[in-house]
């Protein structure tokens, strides 16, 4: 190998190694935990009980959500969204073009699913809750329905952090055998791989039950056109005799 070779390698593994990422490892996963610690829920409490014209809807959405912008001129909701919710009936109808507190508990609800589920699963999910409970006098209303996911959901906040950590670690303990200017970037991979298969198997069961539900409506819709009719089978022969079915 001739000298300029050497040196060339040599040029080579110097850049390679004085690539620094601007955090170490841990120091990301401070930042990490640290920014789910400070995820600003909507407290129900915050949501005026007057209903609003939809600029508002939008400047207090959007202003109550500040701290799970990804960039600070991102917008939560648009008019243009809110319209095709309600267009697609994914979000109940206003009242005179005004807004309840119901419809903004809804939004909140939208805003969160729509970042890992398409607008049709983002219905699915949300059609049968609001047909339900939207207009409800029992005794479990909107904003009881709201308190209760918000509670669950702070509940389950150390053990979602505990799981992150567990992730980071698992990282940190891969690629052993790489050379060193690579170990870094490749346990970086290695933690954004785990994360993301934990969100694909959880967005997946996600699809699953909502698939699940529909056949089973599906079913129930069957099931209940048979129930109108009148069916008999008898004996081996399977005679049958329909009933006003309109099938023959």
């Amino acid at each position: 190998m001739s000298n300029s070779d050497n040196v060339k390698r040599s040029d080579k593994q110097k850049k390679s190694k004085d690539k620094k990422y601007k955090y170490t490892q841990k120091e990301i996963m401070s930042i990490l935990v640290k920014s789910f610690s400070e995820i600003d829920y909507v407290g129900y409490n915050d949501i005026p009980d007057i209903d609003l014209y939809i600029d508002q809807v939008t400047t207090f959405i959007d202003s109550h959500l500040e701290s799970v912008k990804r960039n600070p001129e991102d917008k939560t909701l648009t008019k243009t969204m809110i319209n095709n919710y309600t267009k697609n009936n994914v979000l109940p109808s206003p009242d005179k073009k005004k807004y309840s507190k119901n419809h903004i508990l809804t939004l909140i609800f939208i805003y969160y699913l729509k970042t890992f589920l398409s607008i049709k699963d983002v219905k699915a999910i949300m059609e049968p809750v609001t047909d339900k409970f939207f207009n409800s006098d029992d005794d479990l209303s909107f904003t009881d329905l709201y308190k209760e996911i918000v509670d669950i959901e702070l509940a389950d906040g150390k053990a979602l952090t505990k799981d992150v950590l567990r992730k980071f670690n698992l990282s940190t303990k891969s690629f052993q055998d790489a050379p060193e200017e690579d170990k870094e970037l490749l346990q970086r991979f290695s933690f954004i791989c785990l994360l993301s298969f934990d969100i694909y198997v959880k967005k997946m069961m996600i699809e699953e039950l909502i698939d699940l539900e529909q056949e089973s409506n599906e079913w129930e819709t069957i099931l209940k056109t048979m129930s109108s009719k009148t069916w008999f089978y008898q004996g081996p022969c399977r005679s049958r005799h329909i009933h006003n079915s309109g099938l023959y």
